[in-house]
């Protein structure tokens, strides 16, 4: 049987979760996160792409869970689980929070990158899942995918390249 590897593409503020053999991408991360989860022991990933850190920051009636940290990690989590992936296996690799103005002001509001990888980080110890590889920070936009195959998250920063992580 020929295998064909498929690529699945997670918005803004929507995750998406793969199996073996695949890889699951997003591009866009500014001061976004892209938080890839996996089991590579059954080949399984997933990843969502968090805007914002807080879930009661927002107004919506009906609330989209990928778009904040604390609720996009518990619902990737969950759907992992539901895919029969182990707890006591999954990793992270993310990638994003960058700060993509320079503002005058010192103000929290505009630290939306650093502050969500913060509430990722925090989500991610209550859960006791380690951060295996990152890349977060600095001023540029990123695309990221990552390999169920090799468990390589690839991190294409605009203007300075891929790396492998």
């Amino acid at each position: 049987m020929m295998s064909t590897s498929t690529v699945v593409k997670v918005g803004i503020a929507d995750m998406n979760v793969v199996d073996s053999g695949s890889s699951i991408r997003t591009s866009g991360l500014g001061s976004c996160i892209g938080v890839v989860l996996y089991d590579e022991q059954i080949g399984i990933a997933g990843m969502v792409h968090v805007m914002l850190p807080h879930s009661s920051i927002g107004n919506e009636t009906k609330p989209n869970p990928a778009k904040y940290a604390d609720t996009g990690i518990e619902e990737l989590i969950r759907k992992l689980k539901i895919r029969g992936a182990n707890m006591k296996r999954l990793q992270c690799k993310m990638a994003g929070g960058a700060q993509m103005f320079q503002f005058q002001s010192k103000s929290d509001v505009m630290r939306i990158g650093p502050r969500n990888a913060e509430a990722v980080k925090e989500v991610l110890l209550k859960h006791g899942v380690p951060v295996v590889a990152e890349d977060l920070g600095g001023n540029k936009g990123r695309t990221i995918e990552f390999f169920t195959s090799t468990g390589i998250l690839h991190v294409r920063t605009v203007n300075e390249g891929t790396k492998e992580l």
